[in-house]
């Protein structure tokens, strides 16, 4: 059985902070090892539990996560960022991407966004695992994730991608059929219903095609004004 991915979440807020250690939990394959409020108790828990992921905000009373990117990176811990902030500056933004971040998410997170930066997380691990030595297309599937498929047709190789824990390809294809007939629009639970499974196992599958652009997801309104997530076939 493949070990969960490893999380440190460092969040000054404590009730975001608990926010998401409930959204990373409601992800298969992720565990979250430790939750730091602070700067100092940050570094503790990467030193110790050494994460594979930790997903970082940037504002804390004695500094910036950025400050605590730019240490990881110089003390070569093996640990990959999203950094989760408020900072809407392009600068920041540059700053965390010069530093090597894997994800940048505004606050505040939404569910969908953050499963999405997971999904993708785990598809690069497994791309990265399946790795022996470098050919282009499995460069350009790395960097250039929106046109791996065209650079693996060009090499001759295939485009499918080993999946993430908790998502089959048998599941998959079904619901892919669902979307072939032209103009449907469904929630999590219509969908759900459609291949016999429950709206949260249909909501897995559904943001994880998202998460890979093979449909897209909007914001509904119903009668009673409560807003729904239905998907389509990208136009």
């Amino acid at each position: 059985m493949t070990a969960p991915i490893s999380v440190v979440i460092a969040e000054d807020d404590p009730q975001i902070a608990e926010i998401q250690r409930r959204f990373v939990e409601k992800t298969p394959g992720y565990q979250v090892v430790g939750i730091a409020h602070g700067l100092d108790e940050a570094r503790d828990l990467i030193d110790v539990f050494r994460p594979q992921l930790l997903l970082l905000d940037n504002q804390f009373p004695t500094g910036t996560g950025l400050e605590l990117l730019r240490e990881i990176r110089a003390e070569n811990y093996h640990t990959d960022v999203i950094l989760i902030t408020a900072a809407t500056e392009v600068d920041t933004l540059r700053t965390a991407m010069r530093s090597g971040i894997f994800d940048y998410i505004l606050k505040p997170v939404v569910f969908e966004r953050l499963q999405s930066a997971l999904f993708h997380y785990s598809a690069h691990l497994n791309k990265l695992s399946d790795m022996e030595s470098l050919v282009q297309s499995d460069v350009d599937g790395l960097f250039q994730p929106a046109n791996s498929d065209a650079a693996n047709l060009n090499n001759g190789h295939s485009s499918t991608p080993r999946l993430p824990k908790g998502i089959d390809s048998l599941t998959l294809d079904k619901i892919r059929h669902v979307f072939t007939r032209p103009g449907i629009h469904l929630n999590a639970e219509q969908v759900g219903q459609e291949i016999g499974a429950s709206r949260t196992t249909a909501r897995r599958y559904l943001e994880y095609l998202v998460s890979t652009d093979e449909l897209c997801a909007e914001v509904s309104y119903g009668s009673v004004g409560r807003p729904e997530r239905k998907y389509r076939s990208p136009q």
